[in-house]
């Protein structure tokens, strides 16, 4: 069965937006914008029948009013960038903030904001649809023209797959990730019941601006040890600096036995609806944001509006602010090279 493409809605400047839907079985589905190559739905079967477990919009206008990041492509460099800048081979760059004194998510126009065009759709067994942008040289103050492919792929009755290529025409950085914010109930209520467990042994303790503040930190003994399945409210009003600082959740994990191939990062589980959720990745890091600054401004799917924990984050990436700290895994590109990030989103039903 080949994917069904639709219209979505249409920009200000008349140019529409298609919604391409990929089957997978029992009803699993995911609907996918050009807009921001942007997860818009996802159908998972639970015990409750389906759920859309991804917070986002029913028409174009919502994800049009608002930069939210709901299921979208994050680039051209996902997290932050310290005081919008950073040095490449002796140059100085310097890029428009948008995060107080920092860069966030590829800046004020990044690639959630752009039209993309469909670069290829294919048929089962694995239903794919590709993406493509052509980011021009210097587009958000990032050097070389980046071209980018992302594809949405059912690679398992229940599991989606999405995987990132890009090219550059000169050096630069890059750190691609996909932005959906999840509720394994489908929405309703907060998400601080779900258990979370992160193949993490540290983490990156941040200064006041959310920054990386140094060299990882252990998790032992702290609110952010979810090596073990633990709730995520369970510790998360704890008097904790780092909490305090983000309001909640809000930092990076850095993957143990990180190799470039992928691997499972996390597990997230809904003990309510029954859901469960394994994230895989071959990059070298995990950001958490436990959707802390969620606060009722934003109206989602139906006009619910969104509160403080209604959907949590799990964005497999590269480092926050790698680009300042040779420390750090490296984001460079080069030209010749391609970046490559896979992620995998593969649902189980709990035993009852």
């Amino acid at each position: 069965m080949m994917p069904e493409r639709a219209e979505f809605g249409r920009l200000p400047s008349g140019v529409p937006v298609e919604v391409v839907t990929l089957r997978g079985a029992g009803g699993f589905a995911a609907r996918v914008l050009t807009f921001g190559a942007t997860l818009q739905a996802l159908l998972v079967p639970g015990r409750d029948g389906l759920s859309d477990v991804v917070a986002g919009h029913d028409t174009l206008d919502g994800y049009l009013a608002g930069r939210n990041f709901f299921g979208a492509t994050i680039g051209r460099y996902a997290n932050r960038i310290s005081g919008g800048r950073f040095g490449l081979d002796g140059a100085a760059i310097t890029l428009p903030t948008n995060n107080g004194p920092h860069t966030l998510h590829g800046g004020p126009e990044g690639f959630d904001r752009q039209l993309w065009e469909v670069a290829e759709v294919a048929a089962a067994p694995e239903p794919r649809l590709v993406l493509r942008r052509l980011s021009p040289a210097g587009e958000g103050g990032f050097p070389g023209a980046l071209d980018t492919r992302v594809s949405f792929a059912v690679t398992g009755d229940a599991e989606l797959s999405v995987r990132f290529e890009a090219r550059s025409t000169a050096p630069t950085v890059v750190n691609l990730t996909n932005h959906s914010f999840f509720h394994l109930g489908g929405g309703g209520g907060d998400v601080l019941a779900h258990r979370l467990r992160i193949a993490a042994s540290r983490y990156l303790p941040t200064d006041a601006t959310l920054i990386p503040l140094g060299a990882p930190a252990p998790v032992d003994g702290t609110p952010f040890d979810f090596r073990q399945a633990h709730p995520i409210g369970g510790r998360i009003r704890e008097a904790d600096e780092q909490l305090l600082r983000a309001q909640g959740y809000d930092h990076n994990f850095c993957l143990d036995g990180w190799d470039g191939t992928l691997r499972e990062a996390a597990r997230l589980e809904d003990p309510a609806s029954g859901r469960a959720m394994t994230l895989l990745t071959d990059r070298p890091g995990l950001q958490f944001y436990s959707g802390n600054f969620l606060d009722g401004s934003v109206a989602g799917k139906g006009g619910r509006p969104l509160r403080q924990s209604d959907a949590l984050c799990l964005e497999p990436q590269d480092w926050p602010d790698a680009p300042n700290r040779p420390d750090y895994p490296s984001t460079r590109l080069d030209p010749g090279d391609t970046y490559r990030h896979s992620i995998a989103y593969r649902f189980s039903r709990l035993p009852t």
